[in-house]
């Protein structure tokens, strides 16, 4: 079988991620979903752009109702999107997405893949997306995951037809349809057949709903599409499919797409776009038994017979006819089902039989070249004996022997001392280890391709024994701590440089010649480090000392060493990147952690650096205030140009206490996460009454806290500009917001990341004056990016413009504009 161990590979990866949630696997309702999947041959993909596209009720439906192998195929991790809970944005965001979508899958038992292809923001039409895509090499990973996952079924989320949606999302469906005709064609990058075979699923179907005909003068007329009720409950599993899909989707929090679950029928409805024509059911004279598998007869027996036996109380009485199955499967000629149903049937017999396995390595990072100590846990927790024969580990070629007997509920616990090899890759996301561009990650190795995430720095391959069965189980090397909170707390294992550099600030900003401290943050990745510092800078910037030397006793102890950054006279735009050699070796990698509590901890270790400009700017002397919204780096940008910024809560907004701020600004989605902007936007605007100035970054008009987020009529919208280098026409020149304390200019708006903005207001009061306009090519210009109003003695602004991107990222003139926004009210002259 050509494709076996690429196989074992990408099941290897779905298993293991499984093994964080063990509770629920060994209970009896999970052991009969097991039973009935093992006697259903049949699978679906479901095909989308981005995390929280897929529809996971029927996911839900289609991987526990019917019991068919379930994916998801999303084209892109979500990097471009918002985050609702936190400050990462671009690849971390991505890397919370991906994980998120992982959390979902264990929800709901589907699996996970994705493309190349790199969310790069909002698009508005699929052939855009496609200039920015190579859309030769995404095709060729859509066809890639078919022909690894063989579905019977390909359903996408969304329709052909353009200009009614994000273009990610029209593309991934033409993506779809082409990768159904070309999965099957040997002709059709031919590559990848050294692991995988042609593959021609049966049908495609697009996954249809009323949302895609608002606003188009046609009416969704059920009675014309195939539907399936999806609503149905699962007496096993204590669920409604809609109630699991609700618990899944849940977990997309980053969006806040949180979800209550729903109750009675849910009808989804799906017009056929290929294939041998179906009415009724989409898997409609599909074959999904064991009578599809050539000589399986035995197999189909003995299952049955399991199923048919199974007592919850007593479920190790299967065992002998899973066993009988199991050796009926082995005898069957190597090809796709026997391999998935031969790894679903030994996961079912170490599930039947309580079997713990548990590997716990004693730190929770190592560098490569460490010894690292694992302990063992073994448990048979029934009257079945397995024998403990060997455990081998992926990182090494040496096999230790055991040979004892599992007696009944008889913990068995070894230890062991292995050496990391030198050359172990770092735990750093693999799509995020290649040069990437725009709108591609690159990923050189073929058999990565599609995969949701990195394999287990290490695993271990335990050999149990049962009479004449032998199976090797594939089990992670974790860290496994206690929380007093949480509880246990499982991550995955770490393997780090010896030394990490992160820089504190991620842009700094020169309005003056004058030098700024320019602080790194060393991190020991190994005891007893010594090393030396040096910090590399653009032609015409100094820098002092040339070097510091560090020494930090502790592994991961960390230390803030300072150099002095000094810039050029004239204006300059560069990057600066620390450097640490240690033993010989220079390491430039900063590590970022992510830890929220709904996924697994994420450590990332990238290239350090950070983005320095010099730049003639002006700015008055301003205390401000923020009200930190969903999460951003606006505070800190604005501290690194010389502000002092004081970060607010709900008591620190009342009127008479933020007349000692000159500015108070509103960070991204406040009006969206905090309740109590439904009460204290008055406060807000009773401030500017007296004379203040408030600034209000974009929010959605989705789940708005209160309709009131100005003083004066403001309705927002979901107009936005995604190309970031989009003409910008001044509409109120004069105004002193385009003229003081800077003076704005064209030049201005070059160089901005990713958009212009987002979900600007479309209507507003006559108080209002618009200041910029804009339009994506093709488009009529939009003039609510930038809205100024006096109110009282003080102005209120909204903007959608997204100061939340390019500040991070360093733009020249998005520093500059929101300057003379918070200098509003300084200049006598303003209008």
């Amino acid at each position: 079988m050509k494709h076996k161990s690429l196989f074992f590979f990408i099941f290897l990866l779905n298993l293991l991620d499984s093994l964080a949630q063990v509770t629920s696997r060994y209970s009896a309702s999970n052991v009969l979903q097991q039973l009935e999947r093992l006697n259903t041959l049949g699978s679906a993909l479901y095909i989308a752009a981005h995390p929280d596209d897929e529809n996971t009720q029927l996911i839900a439906y289609l991987a526990n109702g019917r019991h068919y192998r379930t994916g998801y195929l999303a084209a892109t991790r979500g990097d471009g999107g918002q985050n609702l809970i936190g400050t990462e944005i671009r690849e971390k965001l991505g890397v919370i997405r991906t994980q998120e979508l992982l959390a979902a899958r264990r929800t709901d038992k589907g699996e996970q893949y994705f493309s190349r292809a790199n969310d790069f923001g909002y698009s508005k039409h699929p052939d855009e997306t496609f200039t920015i895509w190579d859309k030769d090499k995404v095709l060729a990973d859509f066809v890639w995951v078919i022909r690894q996952f063989k579905p019977d079924v390909l359903i996408t989320r969304f329709s052909l037809q353009p200009g009614i949606t994000h273009g990610h999302h029209t593309a991934s469906a033409i993506l779809a349809m082409e990768a159904f005709r070309a999965a099957g064609d040997p002709n059709r990058y031919p590559e990848q057949l050294e692991f995988v075979d042609v593959w021609q699923p049966k049908r495609i179907f697009w996954n249809t709903s009323s949302w895609f005909f608002r606003n188009s003068g046609t009416t969704f007329n059920p009675e014309e599409y195939l539907r399936v009720d999806v609503g149905e409950y699962n007496s096993a599993l204590g669920y409604s499919y809609t109630e699991i899909s609700a618990l899944s989707r849940s977990m997309h929090k980053s969006q806040g797409f949180g979800n209550s679950g729903s109750r009675g029928s849910e009808f989804e409805y799906f017009k056929q776009w290929g294939g041998d024509v179906v009415s009724n059911d989409l898997f409609e004279g599909i074959d999904t038994s064991w009578d599809r598998v050539k000589g399986a007869e035995v197999v189909k027996k003995f299952l049955n017979q399991a199923l048919q036996d199974y007592d919850p109380r007593e479920p190790e009485s299967i065992l002998n006819k899973l066993i009988g199955a199991r050796s009926a499967l082995l005898a069957l000629p190597d090809q796709y089902w026997k391999e998935v149903k031969l790894m679903e049937l030994e996961q079912l017999l170490l599930d039947i039989t309580g079997t713990y396995l548990a590997l716990n390595a004693e730190n929770s990072s190592y560098t490569p070249g460490d010894s690292i100590k694992v302990s063992f846990e073994a448990i048979s927790r029934s009257d079945v004996n397995w024998e403990l024969e060997a455990l081998r580990f992926s990182s090494s070629n040496e096999r230790f022997l055991n040979e004892m007997s599992m007696e009944r509920n008889d913990k068995l616990q070894f230890n062991y001392e292995l050496v990391i090899p030198e050359n172990m890759n770092y735990t750093n996301p693999y799509w995020l280890e290649e040069e990437a561009s725009e709108g591609m990650y690159g990923v050189s190795d073929q058999k990565l391709r599609g995969l949701p995430q990195n394999l287990p720095a290490i695993t271990g391959y335990v050999t149990l024994t049962l009479g004449d069965q032998v199976i090797e189980v594939p089990v992670p090397v974790n860290y496994r701590r206690t929380d007093p909170v949480k509880g246990e707390v499982v991550t995955p294992l770490i393997i780090q440089p010896k030394a990490m550099v992160n820089l504190k600030a991620k842009s700094l900003i020169f309005s003056h010649s004058a030098p700024k401290a320019v602080e790194v943050v060393v991190i020991a990745g190994k005891e007893e480090l010594s090393g030396q510092l040096s910090l590399e800078v653009p032609q015409g910037w100094k820098v002092t000392p040339e070097f510091i030397d560090v020494n930090l006793e502790q592994k991961n102890e960390e230390k803030i060493v300072e150099f002095l950054l000094t810039p050029p006279s004239g204006e300059s735009i560069g990057e600066i990147y620390p450097v640490i050699k240690v033993e010989g070796e220079s390491y430039s990698r900063e590590k970022v952690v992510i830890d929220y509590d709904h996924i697994p901890q994420q450590n990332l270790f990238q290239s350090s650096s950070s983005k320095v400009v010099k730049l003639d700017i002006k700015k008055t002397n301003a205390q401000i205030g923020y009200v930190m919204g969903a999460g951003d780096e606006v505070p800190e940008a604005l501290e690194g140009i010389g502000y002092d910024v004081t970060l607010l809560d709900k008591d620190d907004v009342v009127a008479d206490r933020l007349n000692s701020f000159d500015a108070v600004l509103i960070g991204v989605r406040a009006f969206n996460t905090l309740p109590w902007l439904a009460f204290k936007n008055t406060e807000l605007f009773e401030f500017v009454k007296q004379g203040g100035n408030v600034i209000v970054q974009y929010n959605t008009s989705h789940r708005l806290v209160t309709q009131d987020v100005a003083p004066y009529a403001l309705t927002l919208s979901r107009d936005r500009v995604t190309v970031e280098n989009s003409e910008v026409k001044f509409l109120a020149p004069k105004h002193s917001v385009l003229n003081y304390p800077n003076k704005i200019t064209s030049e201005d708006m070059d160089g901005w990341v990713q958009e212009r903005g987002l979900y600007f207001p479309n209507k507003w009061s006559e108080e209002f004056i618009p200041i910029l306009g804009m339009n994506d090519p093709g488009e009529e210009e939009t003039k609510g990016s930038l809205l100024v109003a006096k109110y009282g003695k003080g102005y209120y602004c909204y903007t959608g413009l997204s100061f939340f991107r390019e500040l991070p990222a360093g733009v020249p003139g998005a520093y500059k504009l929101l300057v003379n926004m918070i200098s509003l009210g300084d200049n006598q002259t303003n209008p």
